[in-house]
């Protein structure tokens, strides 16, 4: 597909919007197709749902109304060895990744064994092919001894895991640049035309032409995709974190609501707050969060908090992504999801097979926003 180019137009094979953890994923996996590919970052201005990510790598429990969803995020769980190896290759960035099982830590009996149905009915979608392991207390305590006394268990996810999200922003824009990859920062999307079999992009004073799009902006998503055919119903949804000074490694298993990070501080979160695009931080909500943690491990009543923030998941009505490839539009596609680092090696390896052109390994139908319609 050819484009033709205006006067001070730049030329690439697909340009990307949207530079974190979602775009870039894909960009890397665009240039392993061997395209040439362009990513416009808006900059600091952007909500920034990649740098308040909690850094799960996490399975059960994802997709319990969506078996596909739950496919998908178990591939990408396959394929991050193979990714963080990779891009620790190309950077010698080591994104810590941990892929050792995860815990889901049940404060009551009534939590637990909802839990517990609730995986057990996904084992049966899945074929009896969904490892976990239900954890009464003294099982618990056996694996985490810093487990606090008024827990009632947890489910042990064999498939989940964790890394650094930060160290993983770094290393996917290192590799991408190193490997020909332009990234073009603060650049705010003015107009997106179709035309002459491609696309023609304009951001600020300049204009970048290619036959393919993708638009991967998060909540910008929902102002882009309508100017090239496609729906992105996403609404913010926001999570506060809490970190710790540096503690003594003691929790080798990623929970929930709780993770010792590769340097030994302490991250806790899990908040979900309708407050549209409000990213700041509540005493009441931080209070919860600490109160949790501290039930869950005793040890961290007299742990100093060091920082908190918030940041602005990226959420459609069912919580499910969206992958799309406009049918007004040929060649614009549509990535948006909330979960950008379970699905960062899905999104580098099929999803941008997908957008590449190769034959697809599996159905995306049913993460069409068409489903929102009915």
């Amino acid at each position: 597909m050819s484009v033709r180019l205006r006067a001070g137009c730049r030329q690439t094979d697909v340009t990307v919007i949207g530079g974190g953890l979602v775009g870039l994923a894909i960009a890397l996996g665009l240039m392993r197709n061997g395209l040439k590919v362009t990513v416009l970052d808006e900059g600091d201005i952007a909500p920034r749902a990649s740098r308040g990510n909690f850094g799960l790598v996490w399975v059960q429990g994802k997709g319990d109304t969506c078996p596909e969803y739950a496919q998908l995020s178990r591939l990408s769980a396959r394929l991050w060895g193979d990714f963080a190896q990779q891009l620790q290759s190309s950077t010698g960035i080591d994104v810590q990744l941990a892929q050792r099982g995860g815990l889901f830590v049940c404060l009551e009996d009534a939590e637990l064994e909802q839990r517990q149905r609730l995986l057990t009915n996904m084992r049966e979608q899945a074929g009896g092919d969904y490892p976990f392991e239900v954890l009464d207390h003294a099982q618990l305590k056996a694996l985490v001894p810093e487990i606090g006394s008024r827990v009632a268990g947890a489910t042990l996810g064999l498939e989940d895991g964790h890394l650094n999200p930060l160290l993983l922003l770094r290393a996917l824009v290192e590799a991408f640049v190193a490997q020909g990859g332009q990234l073009i920062s603060n650049a705010s999307i003015g107009e997106i035309r179709s035309e002459d079999g491609g696309f023609s992009v304009v951001a600020g004073h300049d204009t970048w032409s290619s036959a393919k799009l993708v638009l991967a902006a998060g909540l910008g998503n929902k102002t882009l995709a309508p100017l090239v055919g496609l729906s992105a119903p996403v609404q913010p949804n926001r999570g506060q974190v809490l970190i710790t000074e540096r503690v003594q490694p003691f929790l080798h298993y990623p929970t929930g609501h709780v993770r010792q990070t590769g340097d030994g501080t302490l991250q806790l979160g899990d908040s979900k707050e309708d407050v549209g695009f409000d990213s700041g931080t509540t005493t009441e909500v931080m209070a919860q969060i600490a109160q949790r943690a501290i039930r869950m491990f005793p040890l961290l009543e007299h742990v100093r908090m060091v920082r908190a923030w918030g940041a602005l998941r990226v959420m459609t009505p069912d919580g499910y992504p969206i992958y799309e490839e406009s049918s007004a539009c040929p060649g614009a596609f549509l990535v948006t999801c909330h979960s950008g680092v379970t699905l960062g090696a899905a999104h580098s390896g099929p999803i941008a097979d997908w957008i590449a052109g190769k034959p697809q390994t599996f159905s995306l139908e049913v993460f069409r926003a068409a489903r929102f319609d009915v």
